[in-house]
């Protein structure tokens, strides 16, 4: 069951966008920056406007930039979890698709935790389900070094390497518990094993197609095939150099994207993925969340259908989350 929103102006398109990492531009205690509004490209008076339903908010850990990434990233879900609380009349926790669906029955934005890094298990399967436990939904597997559990695809030497041992059990353990895995950052070699070892959809939280813009951190055509048979989704990313354009983020470039995976994967893989508060501020079409309309708008007018349009923003996002988590 999927419900229409309506603004005084009529129908406002809802939104769910699989990756932010506005949660580590809160952890700026100097500036004292807080959820509720902001300067960033996500603040809750943002989504609100946008129409949000559910944003997914990424823990982001830099492993060479912390002295312990476990630790650095169990100060990050205490940050989460103190903004919620503060908020809690406008944004909510969801851990699966009855919290969703509660959430959205009262007029709550709904907050997916989730973790980009996962070197921050420190290679330890009990790790992963002591963040489950605390209400981590998704796992990037690895971000731009490689750790215990695979490869990135930032450098040509690691593309082809898969997961390791551990790797492969937290794929088992993720399918066990009822968590997305994301493959946005992993390399092709790592790809290939979560498709092979994964018992459920798997998701790319913000890549886009390396077809038209040939960039490692882009999926194939291969891939995104592969993805899409899974029952997976990919989230567009709003960043300039994986759209193809080293000055800006542009609306057209977002719609090529997303009409050549719909040729090669099918409507049904294609959700938002904008990386907001981790890519660049500069240069951006679409400034923050409030403004996903100006996308929605251009989809339409390049002859994509309501029904098209919705899948994309928010109905193939809905269906991962009930048939995963």
């Amino acid at each position: 069951m999927y419900y229409v929103f309506f603004t005084k102006g009529g129908k406002l398109m809802p939104i769910i966008d699989f990756h932010c990492d506005t949660i580590m531009k809160l952890m700026d205690r100097k500036h004292e920056i807080i959820l509720k509004e902001n300067k960033l490209n996500v603040d809750i008076c943002k989504l609100k406007k946008a129409n949000s339903i559910a944003q997914f908010f990424a823990l982001f850990v830099e492993l060479d930039m912390v002295k312990d990434p476990l630790e650095y990233c169990l100060l990050m879900v205490d940050k989460f979890y103190e903004e919620l609380e503060k908020n809690s009349g406008d944004i909510a926790l969801a851990t699966n698709y009855q919290d969703f669906m509660q959430n959205m029955n009262k007029g709550t934005i709904s907050a997916f935790l989730t973790i980009e890094e996962g070197g921050v298990l420190k290679g330890k399967i009990q790790q992963l389900r002591n963040f489950y436990k605390l209400g981590v939904r998704l796992l990037t597997l690895t971000w731009n070094f490689p750790n215990e559990i695979g490869f990135p695809n930032k450098n040509k030497e690691d593309m082809n390497k898969g997961l390791t041992c551990f790797g492969s059990e937290v794929v088992s353990e993720m399918n066990r518990l009822g968590m997305i895995i994301d493959v946005s950052h992993l390399s092709d070699g790592g790809f290939y094993d979560v498709a092979n070892y994964s018992k459920k959809p798997f998701v790319a939280s913000h890549s886009n197609s390396r077809t038209i813009s040939n960039n490692s951190r882009n999926l194939t055509d291969d891939m995104i095939k592969i993805l899409a048979d899974s029952g997976g989704i990919m989230g567009i990313c709003f960043e300039k150099h994986f759209l193809g354009n080293n000055e800006l983020s542009k609306v057209c470039d977002m719609v090529a994207h997303i009409a050549h995976i719909r040729n090669v994967g099918g409507i049904n893989c294609i959700s938002i993925g904008s990386d907001f508060d981790g890519i660049s501020n500069q240069g951006l079409e679409i400034k923050n969340i409030s403004e996903i309309e100006k996308l929605s708008n251009a989809l339409n007018k390049n002859n994509f259908s309501s029904e098209e349009i919705d899948k994309i923003f928010y109905k193939n996002a809905i269906r991962v989350i009930k048939e995963v988590l």
